[in-house]
């Protein structure tokens, strides 16, 4: 974190929704002011798994779900000097090469911005409560989604920093 920046306080701006998520736009809302100097996006998107995935199901927990995102957007806040900060994520049936979902985080500086976005995104992926299905193209249902354990490395490493 630059200690010489101006700590800025900002609401960070949580989404869950069944809609796709219109990238250009959620950017476009948070620039603007010239005191961003960095903006830093992260657009995660539903592969094909090879050719054999029809969809993925998302669940998630209504109201805990963004809860719980907005605290660790606001931790992201505290961390780092945040300008802007947004986080949205898709539930419901999402089709390969669908957006599944986006982290952007501005800052006057490009290290905060990448900083607190990798952050974000490391949390999204091991503590938001979501759960994962694959349906397959041959019309079955695969199993819910275990969680990857180099996503809980990559989580670990913001406890040691």
């Amino acid at each position: 974190m630059d200690a010489a920046a101006p700590f800025v306080r900002v609401t960070p701006f949580v989404r869950v929704t069944e809609e796709r998520i219109d990238i250009a736009a959620e950017i476009a809302a948070m620039a603007g002011g010239g005191a961003i100097g960095g903006l830093v996006t992260f657009s995660g998107y539903c592969r094909d798994e090879g050719g054999t995935l029809a969809a993925l199901e998302l669940e998630h927990y209504p109201g805990m779900a963004e809860r719980q995102i907005a605290a660790v957007a606001v931790q992201a806040c505290r961390r780092w000097p945040l300008l802007a900060c947004r986080a949205i994520h898709r539930h419901g049936l999402v089709r390969p090469g669908d957006e599944i979902v986006l982290v952007a985080c501005a800052s006057a500086h490009r290290d905060a911005a990448f900083q607190a976005a990798s952050f974000l995104m490391d949390y999204l992926k091991t503590s938001a409560p979501f759960w994962k299905r694959e349906h397959r193209i041959d019309g079955t249902l695969g199993d819910w989604v275990a969680a990857k354990d180099t996503d809980a490395a990559a989580t670990e490493r913001w406890a040691k920093s």
